[in-house]
């Protein structure tokens, strides 16, 4: 099913979308990470952003 786009708030900032090109290149920018190094990430945290960016800072 696809991302709506126009229904943002608290859930949708909680995750990051695995599915979605635009998140993940986000997430990988920010943590100077590969491409492979934040998919592993995200799925390991399964979206969860807060987790995800304790991982990608563990990770330096």
């Amino acid at each position: 099913m696809a991302d709506n786009k126009r229904l943002r708030g608290k859930q949708d900032r909680a995750k990051i979308a695995l599915n979605e090109p635009y998140e993940v290149n986000y997430f990988k920018r920010k943590h100077k990470l590969t491409t492979e190094q934040a998919e592993k990430i995200i799925k390991a945290t399964k979206g969860n952003r807060e987790k995800a960016n304790e991982a990608a800072e563990k990770l330096k």
